[in-house]
């Protein structure tokens, strides 16, 4: 029996991927349990516009990224911290400072797409990754410089 999957099933596929099982499988668990439809030629069809609508909406989400990445690469964050005479950073330099560089140069990004694994605690460049929708990722540069301390 060929059958449509609605949902992820361990072992048997993915949704939207069109399976054949056996009819007691799908008459007794599959069907049942809504994770999955008969595969006849209405949603078949169906299905095929629904992959065309997704592919469509993901080509659209892809190109407003790449818009979005081109800004985002631009731009420049520089911070200026006190820091010892090692390098170290009194502090440190966290994606909600990086959030709030990039909001200042106009640019709306959630600071949960900002890949940063740990704050930044030394001086110099770091590149920080931000991870944007359709699996798109752009690099910032965040330049930490140390603060001028008057004698």
């Amino acid at each position: 029996m060929n059958i449509i999957l609605k949902e992820n099933v361990d072992g048997l596929g993915i949704i939207g991927e069109q399976v054949s099982v056996k009819p007691g499988y799908a008459r007794n668990f599959l069907l049942p349990k809504g994770l999955a439809i008969v595969a006849d030629m209405r949603s078949v069809k169906e299905l095929d516009h629904q992959k065309r609508q997704l592919t469509r909406k993901l080509e659209k989400a892809t190109k407003d990224a790449e818009v979005i990445k081109a800004r985002i690469e631009k731009v420049a964050c520089e911070f200026i911290q006190r820091a010892g005479e090692d390098g170290k950073l009194f502090g440190s330099v966290t994606s909600m400072d990086i959030e709030a560089k990039l909001v200042d140069a106009g640019l709306e990004i959630d600071r949960k797409k900002i890949q940063l694994i740990e704050p930044i605690k030394a001086l110099g460049e770091h590149e920080v990754a931000v991870k944007l929708d359709a699996g798109v990722v752009a690099q910032i540069k965040v330049v930490v410089n140390a603060l001028a301390e008057e004698a």
